[in-house]
């Protein structure tokens, strides 16, 4: 539970060996490598066996025929030693090179076939015209214009019937009408004026076309089709070209990844002279793994120490939960992990976000179905957040039997309490004015408790990290427990029962004592590590100790009613219910449907910012005063 205990292990072999070595490395699973640089940049004369890597490039050649030419290779690792990186890339290129030439011709093919179709549309809306193309465009002393004009235009041409050009119509479609129009050079540009004005689009007759229209629309289906044929022929090569090279391919894909694996794994590799060594950590289970599997190799050496036993590097964290803590893991990832050295604050989180939930969100209804629905979402989609709404709903739901509340209806539990268990009633009256003021109470009383136990897990942290000054003089070690646990138990006892406490004596030893540690926790702090108390004089120290003094006492009142959105959401959640209620009493018959949207709509909303604020209170109140989270994870080479 908590974080798990992990080795360092350092493996030195000769250079020779690197390959041998490298090619059982890649294969270990729970082993976390350090990195080269962490050690090469901080020691001279070391060196990294870093490296451009060949293999990322072919793979991307390979996965780019793969996808252009719709090849389907298997992704599984081939281990030959007598490879050949360059017959391999020769190998690549040509195929690609080849694949490319096809489809290079098919392109052309495509475009001649677009161009050649576009004739065919002009030549066969003048099919009817029975002159040879070439002998109308030979013509020396008349101009001739093909094209449409919309059909409401043709009528406007008796406008112009005394004008110097002939018009002759051949097809017509729901718009316009294919024509052609022609008139002397000496009258071109006025009837050009003229039908531009009456909207005509001339289409323009390529240079390949000849012969009457009729024999040209034929040549040119004919050159369409034979063009058809081609690209069949080409795309037949193609498959030809993939069908011929799949195995191939498919085993030079293999050794490239096998191949990319043993020259990333060379980033890990240290070279001293004619030595490497690689260094990792590795969990107590996992070492005999690690040294089984180079056992043979008679120059290996394994040396396992433990994980702090190198300065240079910081050991990895991998939490170890139970079944109840584990999916809480994803908010204490999410704000840092936790040093190696340091407590894993999980289980803790787990605990109280659960419980300041199930508070905040009581409902047994409620809190049932969100079980349900955490636990599809986990089972079905793998959400780690649906594991922890399964937590937080059995929460809601315990709670929400305390409250006596069912899908907001306040009173649907209590024969339950008066008829099988014998109570009065139910045992917490969420709706009674009279209990509002001790909910907001126990609100706060709630976060004095989390607040002090916040710092006892900071002072068992700075025990675990030997720093005894934070542990004794920090307003989150034992001078603020002491002096905050005092206020509260002082409360509690002097207002809540009447007994008093305070006096000039538990004054003087539990909030005076405590202040002036606080004060001069920092010149203590120097002078155990030998500097001076005060660098800047005691006058600026002065000053700067009592505003911050100052400060850390206004943040322990605070941070004690920030909890009271506690009691507060508890209100909130009890009243938005009642006016879901009340809608259900002013609609009649619908009350069903008002009560299953207002139930939806109140845990949606609610549910959303009960756990954000649940959240805050667990950052901000809580992580601040014992966590740091500047671990760094543990990840495996093979995971």
């Amino acid at each position: 539970m908590g974080i798990a205990k992990v080795n360092l292990i350092d493996l030195t072999s000769n250079v020779s060996n690197l390959d041998k070595v490298l090619t059982r490395f890649i294969d270990l699973k729970n082993f976390h490598p350090i990195l080269a640089s962490e050690i090469v940049e901080r020691v001279h004369g070391l060196t990294s066996f870093v490296a451009e890597n060949p293999c990322q490039t072919m793979l991307q050649e390979i996965e780019d025929i793969e996808t252009k030419y719709d090849l389907k290779l298997p992704n599984i690792e081939y281990r030959d030693e007598n490879y050949n990186l360059n017959e391999m890339y020769d190998y690549i290129t040509e195929i690609k090179r080849s694949l490319e030439e096809e489809v290079t011709q098919i392109k052309e093919l495509e475009v001649f076939i677009e161009k050649y179709e576009n004739a065919l549309i002009q030549v066969k809306n003048i099919a009817s015209l029975d002159v040879s193309l070439d002998d109308l465009f030979a013509s020396q002393y008349i101009s001739i214009r093909f094209g449409r004009l919309p059909i409401d235009s043709v009528e406007k041409l008796r406008f112009f019937q005394n004008r110097p050009f002939a018009f002759k119509s051949f097809n017509t479609d729901h718009n316009y009408v294919w024509c052609m129009y022609f008139t002397t050079d000496e009258y071109k540009r006025e009837v050009d004026n003229i039908f531009s004005s009456l909207f005509f689009e001339r289409s323009f007759i390529p240079d390949f076309v000849h012969g009457t229209p009729k024999e040209a629309a034929e040549r040119i289906e004919y050159e369409i089709a034979h063009a058809r044929n081609q690209i069949m022929k080409y795309r037949s090569d193609m498959c030809n070209i993939t069908d011929g090279c799949e195995n191939r391919l498919s085993m030079i894909k293999g050794e490239l990844l096998f191949l990319n694996r043993l020259f990333e794994s060379k980033k890990y590799v240290v070279g001293l002279g004619d030595k490497f060594t690689i260094s990792g950590f590795a969990e107590d289970a996992d070492v005999k793994v690690f040294q089984d599997t180079f056992k043979d190799m008679t120059d290996v050496e394994i040396e396992v120490n433990a994980a702090d036993t190198d300065k240079r590097v910081t050991p990895p964290t991998k939490l170890k939960n139970g079944w109840f803590s584990k999916p809480f893991g994803m908010f204490v990832e999410m704000y840092g992990l936790p040093g190696y050295n340091e407590l894993d604050p999980t289980p803790f989180v787990a605990i109280t976000y659960s419980i300041l939930f199930g508070i905040m969100f009581g409902d047994l209804g409620q809190g049932l179905v969100l079980m349900l629905l955490g636990y599809l979402a986990y089972k079905f989609k793998g959400m780690r957040l649906g594991a922890v709404g399964v937590r937080i709903g059995l929460s809601s739901a315990i709670f929400g039997l305390l409250y006596g509340s069912f899908f907001g209806n306040e009173e649907i539990l209590t024969p339950f309490f008066t008829d099988i268990l014998g109570l009065p009633g139910k045992p917490i009256h969420i709706m009674d004015s009279d209990f509002t003021m001790t909910l907001l109470i126990s609100a706060i009383a709630i976060g004095a408790l989390l607040i002090l136990s916040t710092m006892i897990l900071n002072i068992i942290t700075m025990i675990k990290k030997k720093d005894y000054v934070e542990m004794v003089f920090s307003h989150n070690g034992i001078a603020g427990m002491m002096m905050y646990g005092f206020v509260v138990v002082a409360a509690g006892l002097q207002v809540g029962l009447g007994i008093p406490v305070v006096n000039i004596f538990t004054i003087l030893g539990f909030v005076a004592i405590p202040l002036i540690m606080i004060f001069f926790k920092e010149p203590v702090h120097r002078k155990i590590h030998k500097h001076p108390m005060f660098p800047a004089g005691f006058g600026g120290f002065f000053i700067e100790a009592f505003f911050e003094l100052f400060e850390i006492v206004l943040s322990y009142l605070t941070n004690s009613m920030s909890f009271l959105r506690v009691g507060g959401f508890v209100l909130s959640h009890a009243g938005m219910m009642l006016v879901v209620f009340t809608l259900m009493g002013m609609v009649g018959n619908a009350s069903l449907l008002v009560m299953i949207l207002g139930n939806i709509f109140v845990m949606v909303l609610e549910g959303m910012i009960v756990g954000i604020q649940v959240l805050r209170l667990q950052f901000y109140e809580m992580f601040s005063r014992y966590y740091s989270g500047n671990g760094i994870a543990f990840n495996p080479i093979n995971q």
